[in-house]
């Protein structure tokens, strides 16, 4: 399984910084690799992605979605990887974004990528190229408000 934890900070509100994350369809403007994203439900989410000319699809579930907080997820088929992205409010213009993504790596470009960290440099471009989305915008796009609580795994918690 490969990790990465990367955090930017942004010029805008917390509110219209999250609002901007929750379109999901509009990843592909600032997120490489990305080639679709169908939202089919609050929840859920199905994926098309090329990764070293690789093609995959898959779908994805909102696991938990607090409003100005966090927004976290996992697959449910396909490729596994789970993230959370989580915002801060810095001041009332600006809001530190945290990204985790957890994954694990199919086949040898991907495990190669992972090896010599070429996914740090992918999502920490990324984040870039999402600040610079959401500054250069001066507002988010649209927005979802909605709150889902994550369900208690096997134990409980």
């Amino acid at each position: 399984m490969s990790s990465i934890l990367k955090t930017i900070d942004v010029d805008a509100p917390v509110s219209a910084v999250y609002n901007q994350w929750t379109q999901f369809e509009e990843f592909p403007h600032f997120m490489s690799g990305v080639e679709s994203i169908t939202q089919r439900d609050d929840t859920h989410l199905h994926w098309r992605v090329s990764v070293g000319g690789v093609e995959r699809e898959f779908d994805a579930e909102i696991t938990e979605q607090h409003p100005d907080e966090r927004v976290a997820w996992r697959s449910i088929d396909g490729p596994e990887h789970a993230g959370v992205v989580t915002f801060h409010r810095v001041s009332d213009d600006e809001t530190r974004v945290t990204l985790q993504l957890d994954w694990d790596p199919e086949g040898v470009v991907e495990n190669v990528g992972a090896l010599l960290q070429f996914d740090d440099l992918q999502v920490a471009n990324d984040l870039k190229k999402f600040k610079e989305l959401i500054e250069a915008q001066g507002r988010e796009s649209g927005a979802w408000r909605g709150d889902v609580d994550r369900e208690p795994d096997a134990t409980g918690r």
